[in-house]
């Protein structure tokens, strides 16, 4: 895939047009950005720990993440509000169409017993999201240097698209080559 923006508009858009039959071309799905979402862990024990998550996804989307902090207080926890817990990143424009096709053609195959994504990880409005349990298997990340604080920790990556529906959503991510699972569900 050369360039995904190119192959969205020219081969996926007109095809998606016609088998949704969508009268106006605006009106076919299409990305609209995605958010990478890391919740720390022992961030509140250890501080450096969100300096080591937010290099490890600096290095992986090109762009800086934003510290996001406890909404509440959770005593069980030994959590104050305003506590800095976790780290986001939004992708727009060129970068995500980068990252999106990285994803797909990349970091989805290095994961271990890896048989696809589950189609039911829709929601109603066609976005897509999904979680990943392991920093390594992005090809930025060199394994042999990893900071301590990357082991375990997992991210979350929402796909917002401008499907409007589960159906528009699941024959847009089909068409760009998202590897589902086989089954029936």
């Amino acid at each position: 895939m050369a360039d995904l923006r190119k192959k969205i508009k020219e081969e996926i858009s007109p095809k998606l047009q016609k088998d949704l039959g969508i009268k106006n071309v605006m009106a076919v799905p299409n990305l609209s950005k995605i958010v990478i979402n890391a919740g720390v862990r022992n961030a509140v024990a250890d501080k450096k720990n969100i300096e080591v998550v937010a290099n490890a996804l600096s290095t992986i989307t090109g762009q800086k993440p934003k510290i996001t902090a406890a909404k509440k207080a959770i005593a069980a926890f030994k959590l104050r509000e305003g506590d800095k817990i976790g780290l986001v990143v939004t992708l727009r424009g060129r970068r995500m169409y980068e990252f999106f096709n990285k994803l797909i053609s990349i970091v989805l195959p290095r994961l271990r017993d890896f048989h696809g994504v589950r189609k039911n990880s829709f929601d109603q409005a066609g976005n897509y999201t999904l979680g990943i349990t392991e920093f390594n298997i992005f090809p930025e990340i060199d394994v042999g240097k990893m900071d301590a604080a990357l082991l375990g920790q997992g991210l979350e990556i929402s796909i917002v698209t401008t499907a409007g529906d589960k159906k528009r959503g699941l024959a847009f991510f089909s068409e760009l080559g998202v590897p589902f699972e086989k089954g029936d569900n």
